[in-house]
């Protein structure tokens, strides 16, 4: 989800204070004693996924223990959020989330953990600005026409998402309440079957992911209206963000974290986040990322909690707004 001036600088700060952060002292203590479990509240081959397992090699390597990748999908992540919470501080087990975890905490008034409590951050990795396409016989070709178009034709547009109370879903609302429009939310069980509808004319409006989308664009599949980021995606270069097409604010992003069980030691947190950091900063890795539409962060476990707690506040604010429900 988002990232605007004042989280920025909060990365920024985390990242700088890296530096102090020394990867040789992780050979002087007895962690970790047994393989390291990485829980992902998601499927194999989607983007909470391959941010975990960029992470595998190098970990082990760092780290000299296996890396477990344990995907435990359902109830919008919640199942293998909970499996983090719940798991034994010992600096054996962590978990990967993205911006439905901050979601959630307003979404679901029950959880069965507390994030603020049950949980910590051990480093922003990315963060992915979602794109935004529209079908190529769409009346609007850009921005403008699309606000231009939902204006004078309240409720023919309707935008896909892939889920609700997913990042697509959040940002389409966002866009609504910035540009004063009304568009219809149509929530798909994931990105791949609203794209199918996308491109059949079924929705005339598609927020996702930059992985799902660059390429059909560049292949002129779709067409590519937006970036709801501060600054245009390398991979993607022609493709101008909101915020210079005239909706200051319309910021939306995915983004993956880990997390830890409340209760680790605050120097195994600091260790496995310098871990994961020079790996986010290493060349390859971060190419990968490029090409994948996100933006390398690796911060500080600090910088990582006040980051979430930035986004559960402003995404709270929207889904409320909104009235967005999941009845």
């Amino acid at each position: 989800m988002s990232m605007d001036i004042s989280r920025r600088t909060l990365v920024q700060a985390g990242t700088t204070a890296l530096a102090s952060m020394a990867l040789p002292s992780l050979a002087q203590t007895d962690w970790p004693s047994k393989p390291i479990k990485i829980i992902v509240p998601y499927t194999a081959g989607g983007f909470t996924d391959q941010m975990a397992r960029l992470l595998q090699v190098g970990l082990q390597k760092a780290l000299g223990q296996p890396i477990v990748i344990d995907n435990k999908p359902g109830a919008n992540s919640i199942i293998g959020v909970d499996a983090v919470a719940k798991a034994a501080p010992d600096g054996h087990t962590f978990g990967v989330v993205i911006a439905a975890y901050a979601a959630n905490t307003s979404l679901y008034p029950k959880l069965p953990y507390n994030p603020r409590k049950d949980l910590v951050g051990v480093s922003l990795m990315g963060v992915s600005p979602l794109l935004a396409a529209v079908p190529n016989n769409a009346p609007f070709k850009n921005t403008k026409e699309l606000v231009e178009y939902a204006k004078a034709n309240p409720g023919k547009i309707s935008f896909g998402s892939s889920g609700t109370g997913s990042a697509a879903h959040l940002t389409g609302e966002l866009m609504k309440a910035l540009t004063k429009t009304y568009m219809v939310h149509i929530p798909y069980r994931g990105a791949s079957p609203a794209f199918a509808d996308l491109l059949g004319g079924q929705i005339q409006l598609f927020f996702d992911a930059p992985t799902g989308l660059i390429q059909a664009g560049k292949s002129g599949r779709v067409r590519l209206i937006g970036v709801s980021g501060d600054k245009r995606l390398p991979a993607a270069p022609d493709v101008p963000t909101f915020v210079e097409q005239g909706i200051p604010g319309l910021i939306g992003s995915t983004w993956a974290s880990m997390i830890a069980p409340a209760g680790t030691p605050r120097d195994i947190i600091n260790r496995m986040s310098a871990a994961v950091n020079q790996i986010i900063h290493s060349e390859e890795t971060r190419a990968k990322l490029e090409a994948m539409g996100t933006f390398a962060e690796g911060t500080t476990p600090e910088a990582c909690d006040a980051f979430i707690a930035a986004e559960t506040t402003k995404w709270g604010k929207v889904i409320r707004d909104a009235g967005v429900t999941l009845e």
